[in-house]
């Protein structure tokens, strides 16, 4: 398929933590089985970190980390456009015009924000208020179809939409409508230790994440210490959180149907299971550990690819951007013909 007529997906992650088991199943695993048949833009949303305090070295460091390992997660570079969200500064300058588009009360509502404001006290900042906007011009600045997302960024992309709308409604269908993507199985992951939280990158406890980087031994003790509940029957029941996780992670990984796993491991208790979710995890992430190491060790060909990719953003970009433009009735910035 032609890439010019392919439909457009776009997806991102802010560089903080470690990715995880849970990014690669929500997300990552995803864009690797899409990129043959969507025009791929995966961005590092970096912009997105910093309504956080972030230290500057440790950001820099990771965000080459992260795109090592958007490679290294099978990822093609010649295929999908791989690019860092602050190189692009249409996503701000589209942010902008999207705010005027938007109302408080809209953010208001968004319930990360009220999650993260109550954590923040004095140190709440306009920029965490104003996210969701930046989030949108991310994906309506590509004419995105689709965007994978996890469920606890349904109400994120349900603004996206709802702004689009509203501007098409005056101007015309200037914005493409996006849907959402989830995976059938693994679109919340979570915690190891406490599974009634979303397992999280940036979590300060790392018992309760697999990180893609781990080494055998430590997927082993954290798979030993993962809470399950009473009783050892292995199945997916929403009255057994801790079980239920890892068997959606067995299955994520695995491949195998979760009905499948309930019915070869009944009766054979937790030590087993875990002792063979833990193997399947271990086969599942070395390849990306050992290609990691590699594609990091060469930062400079790293950057290349992602000087490449901004470019190839700017310019798929500058259609809606130019549009956007016209509807507004600013000069054109460019002679007219």
């Amino acid at each position: 398929m032609d890439s010019i007529t392919r439909p457009v997906l776009l997806s991102g992650i802010q560089p903080s933590g470690h990715l995880t088991v849970g990014n690669y199943i929500g997300a990552m695993k995803s864009w690797v089985e899409l990129q043959k048949d969507y025009d791929c833009f995966l961005v590092l949303v970096d912009l997105h970190a910093i309504t956080l305090r972030q230290d500057p070295e440790e950001l820099l460091r990771r965000s080459y980390d992260f795109i090592a390992l958007y490679v290294a997660c099978g990822i093609d570079p010649e295929r999908a456009t791989i690019f860092v969200q602050s190189h692009v500064s249409g996503h701000c300058e589209l942010a902008w015009i999207l705010n005027c588009f938007t109302s408080m009360g809209e953010l208001k509502r968004m319930t990360q924000f009220k999650d993260k404001a109550s954590k923040s006290g004095e140190g709440l900042n306009a920029g965490l208020f104003d996210y969701p906007v930046l989030m949108a011009s991310d994906i309506l600045l590509y004419g995105t179809n689709l965007v994978p997302i996890g469920d606890d960024q349904r109400q994120h992309l349900e603004l996206t939409r709802n702004i689009a709308l509203r501007f098409n409604r005056r101007f015309g269908d200037v914005f493409t409508i996006p849907e959402c993507y989830m995976p059938k199985v693994g679109a919340r992951i979570m915690s190891l230790s406490d599974p009634t939280s979303k397992m999280s990158k940036s979590d300060e406890n790392p018992n309760n994440y697999i990180a893609l980087v781990d080494e055998p031994s430590t997927i082993r003790k954290k798979v030993g210490k993962a809470m399950t509940d009473s009783g050892d029957e292995i199945s997916y029941d929403e009255s057994k959180p801790g079980i239920s996780n890892l068997v959606v992670i067995y299955a994520s990984v695995s491949g195998e149907a979760v009905e499948s796993i309930q019915e070869r491991y009944a009766g054979k208790g937790y030590g087993l299971f875990k002792k063979d979710l833990t193997e399947v995890l271990v086969e599942c992430l070395r390849p990306i550990r050992e290609r990691y190491a590699s594609l990091r060790e060469d930062q400079t060909t790293l950057h290349s690819m992602l000087m490449k990719g901004a470019e190839t953003a700017r310019q798929h970009s500058l259609s809606v951007l130019e549009r956007v433009h016209g509807c507004l009735g600013f000069i054109p910035r460019h002679n007219e013909t």
